[in-house]
């Protein structure tokens, strides 16, 4: 489960995990804003000293509007995580991102679930980010990875 496109080095992350194993990705991607809440994304930036994000949060797309970058967004992992040489397919998650995760779980007999995504302070504190929930729901092992730059 991811929340932006994924860069070069969290496609070499993912992708030697496993050493050489040969792994298939099952990719879910929600589209910004459908996450998380505005406040709370904004917190997370002060947190990480990261001022002018703060104040730039209510000028970014969400919910619908951010669905092309989604979608575009998902494809360039796909894309990426292909060339790396492993099995990849994906789709964007529309609502209740746990429930779909949980769904692709039980589809594909998933082995574990990464959750990678940028530090979400406040939800980590409070366990209400991804990972810590999804641990709850999806019957399999859930490791958080923290993407390696912003996007």
């Amino acid at each position: 489960m991811i929340e932006k496109a994924l860069t070069s080095a969290d496609v070499e992350f993912v992708t030697t995990l496993h050493g050489d194993e040969a792994v298939a990705f099952h990719v879910l991607l929600q589209p910004r804003g459908d996450q998380a809440d505005r406040l709370l994304r904004a917190i997370d930036d002060v947190a990480l000293g990261e001022i002018d994000e703060a104040a730039r949060e209510g000028g970014r797309p969400e919910g619908e509007a951010a669905a092309g970058q989604g979608e575009q967004a998902l494809e360039v992992s796909l894309v990426a995580l292909r060339a790396s040489g492993s099995a990849a397919e994906g789709r964007l998650v529309e609502d209740h991102p746990l429930d779909a995760l949980k769904t692709l779980v039980d589809e594909v007999e998933a082995d574990e679930v990464i959750v990678l995504t940028d530090p979400h302070y406040v939800e980590e504190f409070f366990h209400r980010d991804w990972a810590s929930r999804a641990r709850h729901k999806v019957g399999v092992p859930v490791l958080k990875l923290f993407s390696h730059s912003k996007a």
